[in-house]
């Protein structure tokens, strides 16, 4: 799998509001609590200033990986949605064929993905089987409760 990270330009503000965050403020409150830890004395048996060495451990892999992601990142915009066939940015509705039951999907890069909500990931089992599909087409996807059936019924621009 390349390492391209697909986001609309929500995501991207997402991604970048996140991580603007944990160095502006998140680093700021774990220091503080390195300090108020290191105050109580013996470092050995002291839990909180384990925890907060923990979460500075946290805090910068996280900042570390959005860095990265950012680097890798492909913005999808509004003019890149196309309704001809399923792709990232896209809104599909969909009929589980053996279940009779219509669901609503956007589709949305693997960073965004929100599935309560009705978003789901390019990668994911039913994200990657439909994108190129186009409607009326059938497509057969693998997910983890066993092999299910989808017609494309609409593409829509969300």
């Amino acid at each position: 799998m390349d390492n391209q990270i697909i986001v609309t330009d929500e995501g991207l503000k997402k991604l970048k509001d996140e991580l603007e965050y944990l160095k502006n403020v998140k680093r700021k409150e774990v220091t503080e609590a390195i300090k108020v830890a290191l105050s109580f004395g013996d470092l050995s048996e002291n839990s909180e200033y384990t925890e907060a060495k923990d979460e500075q451990g946290r805090v910068e892999s996280r900042i570390v990986e959005l860095e990265e992601m950012l680097k890798n990142v492909k913005v999808i915009s509004e003019s890149d949605v196309h309704t001809n066939s399923v792709n990232v940015g896209a809104s599909v509705r969909i009929l589980d064929v053996k279940k009779k039951v219509e669901k609503e999907y956007t589709i949305v890069g693997s960073t965004e993905a929100d599935a309560m909500n009705g978003k789901i990931s390019d990668r994911s089992p039913i994200g990657s089987a439909i994108i190129g599909a186009s409607v009326g087409e059938t497509v057969l996807v693998t997910t983890p409760g066993g092999e299910k059936e989808f017609k494309i019924l609409e593409i829509m621009k969300k």
